[in-house]
């Protein structure tokens, strides 16, 4: 048993961790691929360490939560109402949809949140909708029915990637018992292929990750006409690269790849990797193609 002085540590260092704020910036950003809209953030950072993480080149420890949650979801219900978002688009066929947790794990940090007071505001809300993409299986979620009004999208890659990719995620199995076990608690589920790996054997890696996928929705019962994709190669970035490197953590090898990667800038100025454009087109058909053989019955809603 953990002694008192490790219980009284371990508290002190969450507290470093975890830090609690007024979020100032309502800027609602536009998507247009996974959801129509960027909500607020509701938290900004990640208490996980997957090596290709965005989030860690801005913020590579902690978490900051933001305490003025109703300010958020005022900003999104105005927000809302004086938008035009013509109707139905591939981010759904009524609402208008908003990505909660663009910069954290929501279902990791769901503790540190109201988050059923938030889920209770899309799940009322006649015409917003809210989404989330998540590497954990949180069973506290299944408490709650949020009638189809919010939308959990579970990332997925081969285990062998993930062992050295996401350490300490939920494994692959797990997301994938967990689809149908949302779905019956009132969620909407969506299959989050991302980041999308090419190595050595990659096609062959991911056909096996489909053959698993069709396995579950098979024997699970899944509603296969609701649960759809979207699918996103990877960006990785040269100062990510050499912090991993710094930290002899296994797994770069799957993503630093210079030889078939070249430099882009996105659309906030960083200069990132990404596969190279010749490659990029060839990289996506094969994947599809197999996609397509394994799991046709799965609409991918976009892939870049």
């Amino acid at each position: 048993m953990e002694n008192l002085d490790n219980v009284i540590k371990n508290k002190k260092m969450l507290k470093k961790v975890i830090k609690k704020s007024t979020r100032k910036s309502m800027l609602i950003r536009l998507s247009g691929r996974s959801t129509d809209f960027i909500s607020p953030s509701f938290g900004f950072g990640c208490l996980y360490d997957c090596l290709y993480c965005y989030l860690k080149r801005h913020k590579p420890t902690g978490l900051d939560v933001a305490t003025n949650v109703g300010d958020i979801l005022t900003a999104i219900n105005t927000h809302a109402y004086f938008t035009n978002v013509e109707k139905p688009n591939q981010t759904h066929s009524e609402y208008i949809t908003y990505d909660l947790s663009c910069n954290e794990d929501f279902a990791l940090h769901a503790k540190h949140h109201s988050w059923k007071y938030i889920f209770e505001f899309f799940r009322n809300h006649p015409i917003a909708m809210g989404s989330f993409a998540t590497k954990y299986v949180n069973k506290n979620l299944l408490e709650f029915n949020p009638k189809s009004k919010i939308r959990i999208r579970f990332s997925l890659m081969p285990q062998t990637y993930s062992d050295y990719l996401e350490p300490k995620t939920s494994s692959i199995e797990d997301r994938l018992w967990a689809v149908q076990d949302f779905i019956k608690a009132g969620y909407e589920v969506h299959l989050n292929f991302s980041p999308v790996i090419v190595t050595d054997g990659w096609l062959g890696e991911y056909k096996k990750l489909f053959e698993k996928v069709n396995r579950f929705a098979v024997e699970h019962g899944w509603n296969n006409s609701s649960v759809k994709a979207e699918v996103i190669f990877l960006t990785h970035n040269k100062g990510r690269h050499i912090n991993n490197v710094e930290r002899n953590l296994e797994g770069e090898n799957l993503i630093w790849r210079p030889d078939i990667q070249e430099i882009k800038t996105s659309q906030y100025g960083g200069e990132n990797l990404r596969y190279r454009y010749d490659l990029k087109a060839k990289y996506i058909k094969e994947f599809t193609t197999i996609f397509e053989e394994v799991i046709g019955w799965c609409k991918i809603r976009y892939i870049f």
